[in-house]
């Protein structure tokens, strides 16, 4: 049987999906072969296997950190909200349909054989699998049906380390809280604390950690500091949706602007992070219509409900803005916002709202969403494309793509590029400059961000070109490194390793 740890935290975004990623990698590196673990995860920035099944994001890049290639069976099941009350739910990679909060809650015990088969898939060849929890598990009101934090933990016997975030202040009575809120069998299970994303001198903080320690009679195993990583996130409490981002150390005024339209139901916005690791980029979310004025670049990032979204570009005055602004800038659409970017999208079987709605009408595509989800990895290269995209011509792309729809060319004026997969389904179009795309992670390739990025600086006059040559993928593997380093300095990897040698 494999080793099993847990990492549950006092609440949502605390810094789990990192700290389990970091651990994956310093398990790997020591030799051993690791798996991460999420029985239950929500979240709107999912992947695609590369048998066609789907996954959380988070789950896939921790994956990435054990190198391993990721599996459903890392996270059996995912749901991805629809609106404020409901979520698409997804078991073993397959949708099962949507349901509301209340009907999900009530239908989710039943799903404890398809979680437990999952984790016996991964015991039969992980050395060590890292489990992540979810949210708190001291929600009371939840406590009795749980199945990804403690309910999760007594499935598989496993001990937990509970991480609390210093960085939103109170990160003593979230620890103490929590602890006080358990039931006795649970409190048992909580083997360390970690705090989290702590600034400033450690030593402030001793006689806090002696009475911590001394009142939840739980030892402090590590205070690890806030850190600057550029490292996939999974959920809406991300830091990347509410300010701007970039590695903009080097660069003065004369930075590359990049615009992310911030959709009310936005999803994988990760698509977008390798922009963010480039020197002189600046990456913002919006969702004003005004800042596009400032652009160099703008994207249409994925959406959960394309209709609702495009409603509320038109409603929003981001549609009339995207409009002027395509005439002399670039303009990115991926998945959802590419379909937004045709002349229509019609849901007559109510897979989202029902209806046809009047899209951005930027390119002659026409979308029809349908009942059956198209999930596949891609790997093609880009044709003869013009304008600014023009340096991309001929570079290979590897992606995936995860979307209900079906989209066609419509009337006469077929776009100068149309690339379409082995089965004759459109995965890229370009007019101009406006590119839509159904290939999640395309500009994770090599350095195709790097080309893009470079393209647009040359348009803007912008000294770049010196620069060297981006590979994303080799980016991420130190970010990763660094992750790890900083886990292995600041957190009591001895007592870890002990509590693995104490699991079943």
């Amino acid at each position: 049987m494999s080793k099993v740890i847990m990492v549950q935290g006092t609440m949502s975004n605390v810094g789990k999906s990192l700290i389990v990623g970091g651990l994956c990698r310093i398990f790997s590196q020591d030799g051993y072969k690791v798996a991460p673990f999420k029985s239950q995860n929500m979240a709107l920035n999912s992947f695609v296997t590369a048998d066609g099944l789907e996954l959380g994001r988070a789950q896939a890049m921790q994956a990435e950190c054990a190198k391993v290639a990721p599996s459903v069976y890392m996270n059996p099941i995912l749901l991805k909200p629809t609106n404020d009350v409901g979520s698409q739910v997804i078991v073993n990679g397959e949708v099962v349909g949507n349901m509301s909060a209340v009907d999900y809650f009530a239908y989710k015990k039943k799903l404890i054989p398809d979680i437990m088969t999952a984790f016996r898939k991964l015991e039969e060849w992980a050395d060590i699998i890292v489990i992540e929890g979810a949210g708190s598990p001291a929600e009371i009101n939840l406590k009795a049906d749980d199945i990804v934090n403690m309910g999760m933990a007594k499935l598989v016997d496993a001990p937990v380390l509970l991480v609390g975030d210093i960085d939103r202040g109170g990160v003593f009575a979230q620890l103490l809280g929590t602890l006080e809120l358990l039931e006795t069998d649970e409190r048992d299970r909580v083997k360390g604390l970690i705090i989290n994303k702590f600034r400033g001198d450690k030593s402030l903080l001793d006689s806090g950690i002696d009475m911590i320690e001394d009142m939840g009679k739980v030892p402090v195993v590590g205070t690890v500091p806030y850190t600057q990583l550029q490292i996939d996130d999974e959920d809406s409490l991300s830091e990347r949706l509410s300010n701007s981002h970039g590695n903009i150390s080097e660069v003065g005024p004369d930075l590359i602007q990049i615009m992310v339209i911030r959709l009310p139901h936005i999803s994988n916005f990760t698509d977008v992070a390798p922009f963010e690791s480039i020197p002189g980029v600046k990456v913002t979310f919006t969702t004003n219509p005004r800042d596009l004025e400032k652009a160099d670049l703008v994207i249409i990032p994925g959406s959960k409900n394309t209709l609702g979204d495009m409603r509320w570009l038109r409603e929003s005055g981001m549609e009339a803005a995207l409009r002027k602004i395509s005439v002399v800038k670039p303009v990115v659409g991926i998945c959802g916002g590419f379909q937004m970017m045709g002349s229509s999208i019609s849901d007559p079987f109510g897979v989202e709202e029902g209806g046809t709605i009047r899209g951005l009408e930027l390119l002659p595509l026409e979308t029809q969403l349908n009942g059956q989800k198209y999930r596949s990895q891609t790997e093609d290269c880009f044709d003869d494309l013009t304008g600014p995209y023009e340096n991309l011509s001929g570079l290979n792309f590897v992606g995936y793509e995860i979307h209900n729809g079906n989209t066609i060319i419509s009337g006469d004026n077929c776009p100068s590029v149309v690339e379409q997969d082995d089965e004759g389904n459109i995965i890229l179009v370009q007019e101009g400059n406006i590119l839509g795309t159904y290939v999640h992670g395309i500009f994770d390739n090599e350095d195709i961000a790097y080309r893009i990025v470079e393209g647009l600086a040359m348009a803007k006059g912008v000294a770049f070109a010196d620069s060297e040559p981006f590979d994303y993928q080799e980016f991420k593997e130190k970010e990763y490194d660094k992750l790890a380093a900083v886990l292995r300095e600041n957190l009591d990897m001895e007592y870890i390793y002990g509590l693995l040698k104490a699991s079943p």
